[in-house]
């Protein structure tokens, strides 16, 4: 009776044991399983952190490069404004120049009219000679020799003041009539009374 209650403990003693080392094995299995699986995450973790921090940097050189072209955009705005302000401006003076120009053909037209006329009529010739002086000549004063020339040199003094100088021949009362057109500024009133101080020269 006693043996038989021997082996039934010890039956039970040998089933528990196994049991127990069945547990052991399956808890040891599974904390290897665990470990496993942390190591993975944490692999993994590591992972998306760098990749996140990868997706960061670029964010941030998106965002730097978009600054760098909106700056760009915003200077070649200004640059576009201010070649739209100098086409503006050029065209501008061109369209001043032009009418400043188109004026000087006119009044070119007009003095060489007016320089046809007094040479046809008065037989005055003008010239340009040194020291930027105009050289006036009248022919068809002496009936004897019309051709004969009669003459003057006047140009601007520092003033900006008629100055007649280097006549022939010879008229005392250029003096007088220089004074008179400073004072009048009436030039063809002055060449005509230079004319007729030649012609009295002539006839006296």
């Amino acid at each position: 009776m006693i043996e038989d209650e021997l082996a039934l403990f010890d039956k039970s003693i040998n089933e528990f044991w196994n049991k127990f080392k069945s547990t052991l094995s399956d808890t040891s299995c599974q904390m290897m399983g665990l470990r496993d699986t942390y190591k993975d995450s944490i692999k993994a973790l590591t992972e998306i952190c760098r990749r996140n921090k990868l997706i960061q940097e670029k964010k941030d050189n998106l965002l730097r490069l978009i600054a760098e072209i909106k700056d760009k955009n915003e200077k070649l705005e200004v640059l576009t404004a201010n070649i739209q302000d100098l086409k503006e401006e050029y065209a501008r003076k061109k369209e001043t120049i032009s009418a400043a120009n188109k004026a000087n053909e006119e009044k070119l037209k007009r003095l060489q009219k007016s320089a046809d006329l007094y040479k046809d009529r008065l037989g005055l010739e003008i010239r340009k000679i040194y020291g930027d002086k105009l050289q006036f000549i009248f022919t068809n004063i002496d009936p004897k020799h019309p051709e004969n020339p009669f003459m003057f040199s006047l140009h601007l003094n520092e003033a900006r003041e008629y100055e007649v100088s280097d006549s022939a021949p010879h008229l005392e009362c250029l003096a007088e009539f220089q004074e008179k057109v400073r004072k009048t500024n009436n030039f063809s009133a002055f060449l005509a009374n230079v004319r007729k101080a030649f012609t009295a020269m002539v006839y006296n």
